[in-house]
């Protein structure tokens, strides 16, 4: 991949936006997530995130799952 150099404007709110260019050659669809640093370079770094949902369990959800998971075993103990 080339270096590719390309002047972008910073709005008042500080968003901006990479040029199409940039985001076909990248692969960037819309609404995707990046990672932002600042290298030691104080340099701006973008990369692409790989975002998942978290789900955090309560007690009631762990309950829940030991009940299928007990059922299901019930089940194969009968299909055997």
């Amino acid at each position: 991949m080339s270096m590719k150099e390309e002047i972008i404007p910073l709005t008042e709110r500080g968003t901006l936006t990479l040029p199409a260019s940039f985001r076909k050659e990248l692969g960037l669809l819309g609404k995707q997530q990046l990672i932002a640093q600042i290298n030691e370079a104080g340099e701006i770094v973008l990369r692409p995130a790989a975002v998942f949902p978290i789900e955090m369990y309560s007690e009631e959800r762990i309950a829940e799952f030991a009940e299928q998971d007990e059922a299901l075993g019930d089940f194969l103990d009968k299909a055997h």
